[in-house]
């Protein structure tokens, strides 16, 4: 179940966020003070799954925190509705960014219409938008990461570690963003090994239907590709992740986690002997780096990209089973080296 944020009572300020907030559906948590200036700090405004998916939104919050911690001022997450609209969604971007929060997140590509109707009605306010790249505005800054370089190194990874020469790929939604993930996971196996294959399924079409927020499709369709004789599943599916991991765990096979590490989360601590690596973008930096833009007075705007070279894709090494094993490790090192110099070209469709 997902967790629903609290609102923490922080004087006036936080009690009329809170009420206006209401009106959106949204729940948020608050805290500190104010700046100089008096204006507010970071706010979020959470995808599908919200708080507590283990990936993509987690590593939103993480930098929220840190920004948080370091600049001494007030923040706010805010929960996203079943069902909601894009007339709700700008709402809720524009509650924020009425009530002195710059900048305001969205995160995910779901907030992109509503965030060009919030941007052209509040103008001095910085908005961060992650995983699209569709608006062109002076105040909003598009925050995008080549995902198909991470999930490149997964297939690496996972062509490394089948012996059953047969692999799974399970993705939320039926969106150009995930087929970017399956696009590069897919290369990454093939040019380690042509003779594994690799099964692909979708949970869903939209993101409406559940297929970000439901560990269970998520396990249904693990099972599924069990059942074939897939022994390593990598998962771009958020929070329905959880249930690919489960799965995996249950029959001892390997999942590739995403976005976050994985393996780190506390939520799923009981399944982290499978966890065999994860695909991870720097979700927290690109969070905090505009934050800490916007405290500068230079608020960064624009296509703002993370990839290989930057380490801001990657792969995580906190399994021992994955970073201690030499081959493996020396097959990443080189197709990384091949990546950053080009020579590689990591398809994203």
């Amino acid at each position: 179940m997902r967790r629903i944020s609290r609102i923490t009572v922080a004087g006036a300020a936080t009690a009329s966020l809170a009420l206006a907030l209401a009106a959106c559906g949204g729940t948020s948590t608050s805290s500190g003070s104010s700046d100089s200036k008096g204006d507010k700090g970071l706010a979020l405004a959470y995808d599908v799954g919200g708080k507590g998916d283990q990936s993509f939104n987690d590593a939103a919050f993480s930098g929220l925190e840190q920004a948080k911690k370091e600049f001494g001022y007030q923040t706010a997450d805010i929960e996203p509705t079943e069902g909601e609209t894009d007339a709700d969604k700008e709402q809720r971007l524009a509650s924020l960014a009425k009530q002195g929060y710059n900048p305001v997140i969205g995160v995910g590509y779901a907030y992109a219409t509503a965030m060009k109707n919030a941007a052209e009605k509040y103008p001095d306010t910085t908005f961060g938008i992650v995983d699209d790249s569709q608006i062109q505005a002076k105040n909003v800054a598009d925050l995008v990461f080549n995902e198909e370089e991470a999930s490149y190194l997964a297939g690496v990874a996972a062509a490394k570690s089948t012996k059953t020469n047969t692999v799974g790929f399970v993705g939320g939604v039926d969106v150009p963003l995930i087929h970017k993930f399956e696009a590069g996971f897919e290369q990454g196996v093939t040019d380690t090994n042509p003779k594994v294959k690799v099964l692909s399924q979708y949970l869903t079409q939209t993101a409406e239907e559940g297929g970000f927020s439901s560990p269970d499709k998520g396990k249904t369709a693990a099972e599924g590709q069990i059942e074939k004789k897939a022994d390593v599943v990598y998962a771009a599916a958020g929070l329905s992740g959880q249930g690919v991991i489960e799965a995996a765990a249950a029959h001892k096979i390997w999942a590739i986690g995403v976005d976050s590490d994985q393996y780190k989360q506390e939520a799923l601590a009981k399944y982290k002997d499978s966890i065999l690596t994860s695909a991870t973008k720097d979700v927290a930096k690109a969070v905090y780096n505009l934050a800490k833009s916007v405290k500068d007075g230079k608020p960064a705007t624009g296509i703002v990209k993370g990839d290989l070279k930057s380490g801001e894709v990657g792969l995580s090494v906190s399994n021992p089973k994955f970073a201690d094993n030499a081959e493996l490790q020396a097959a990443i090192k080189t197709a990384k080296e091949k990546i950053v110099s080009g020579e590689i070209k990591v398809k994203s469709s």
